[in-house]
């Protein structure tokens, strides 16, 4: 395969970005400062990273506003408004891919009723079933399944071993990574008489005379819909909903190992990191930024804008634009004022103590 390989000066034209020195050197992919070859460009875009420059042979750094590129021994740098956001554009343009190959694999299983666009790649052992529409240039990984009457629209790409079941509806541009799960069924059951989880919410309670009962299933008649640009990180997973679909808006980004909850209304434009899970029927709004393992109790809803710490355990609703940390969540300064009470208790205690004993030596004085 032949190597890619990129000037200077195209590099800063993909990212908006400003090019000094000898912008026709010509780059091959990116790499850490420390060990950054002749050909790769150096990621050294803060001073700390910088440092490291001397450790490798980069001629070119990706460098942050105000850099004495010279001064650092370079033969030319890329300077972008805001380092971090410039990436999305470099790594876009030197991902080598999966390696995917076009077309239909002759493994693949596609019903005579499915509808897929111009195209479309279905990847080994791969199954479309009856009803299922795929919407052009998308990309179908090897082991994955797409379920009766679903729709993935335009430029999506779902990597291997991904599932997406019956009836769900996803937009254009999916992202979705090994292992995803979409529109597995609800985890909705329910008993005959009134049961002792019932009970329990109502009075928190020991349940010390509850009847045993048997779980009976409550079907999933809705399934899932995904907004555009959704991207979904590996071993997710999302329900459908009891009778209506469960929600993601559009331009959500989802990490690894991220529970969504049958019923579950997820806003645009939100951030769900490793670990979260959402419970059923839990409303989140737009804008929302969620911390690894960042628990959501059921019925509640998150408002606009709120970011939730790591960690943090949400049990009731919390208004529009609020920054929350801990179990049970809080408001942030809220959550670390209480943190050094605790760091202080021990000797508050120890001094609480010795109060007690000077308190009786003076009232068995008397």
């Amino acid at each position: 395969m032949t190597e890619t390989t990129f000037s200077v000066s195209e590099i800063a034209i993909a990212l908006g970005a400003e090019a000094l020195g000898d912008t026709t050197l010509r780059i091959t992919g990116a790499a850490e400062p420390q060990s950054a070859g002749p050909q790769e460009l150096a990621m050294a875009t803060q001073p700390r990273y910088a440092e490291q420059l001397g450790q490798g042979q980069a001629l070119v750094a990706l460098l942050w506003q105000g850099a004495d590129w010279q001064a650092l021994g370079l033969k030319a740098a890329i300077i972008p408004a805001r380092p971090r956001y410039a990436m999305t554009s470099l790594t876009r343009l030197m991902d080598p891919g999966q390696g995917f190959a076009p077309g239909i694999h002759e493994t693949a299983l596609i019903d005579p009723s499915a509808e897929l666009g111009d195209d479309v790649s279905v990847g080994p052992f791969s199954v479309i079933s009856a009803g299922a529409k795929i919407g052009a240039g998308t990309v179908i990984g090897p082991h994955c399944f797409v379920g009766w009457n679903a729709v993935i629209g335009d430029g999506g790409f779902l990597r291997e071993h991904v599932s997406v079941g019956a009836r769900a509806t996803i937009g254009a541009r999916f992202i979705a990574q090994p292992g995803v799960r979409i529109a597995g069924d609800g985890f909705s059951f329910s008993t005959a008489e009134r049961s002792g989880v019932e009970a329990a919410r109502n009075n928190m309670r020991d349940q010390e005379e509850t009847t045993s009962q048997s779980w009976a299933r409550i079907h999933s008649l809705g399934s899932v819909t995904i907004g555009d640009d959704v991207e979904i990180g590996a071993n997710s997973t999302i329900d459908c909903g009891t009778i209506r679909d469960t929600r993601v808006g559009d331009r959500t980004k989802i990490d690894n190992l991220v529970q969504i909850g049958h019923n579950c209304v997820i806003g645009n434009d939100c951030l769900l990191c490793g670990q979260c899970g959402m419970a059923g029927s839990s409303v989140i709004g737009n804008n929302v930024v969620l911390g690894g393992q960042v628990g959501v109790n059921d019925n509640i809803f998150v408002g606009d804008r709120v970011i939730a710490g790591g960690a943090s355990k949400i049990f009731s609703n919390v208004p529009a634009g609020r920054t929350i940390l801990g179990a049970p969540a809080t408001k942030m300064e809220t959550n670390v004022e209480i943190y050094k009470a605790l760091r202080r208790l021990p000797r508050l205690m120890k001094e609480f103590t010795a109060l007690k004993k000077a308190v009786s030596k003076s009232d068995t004085s008397d």
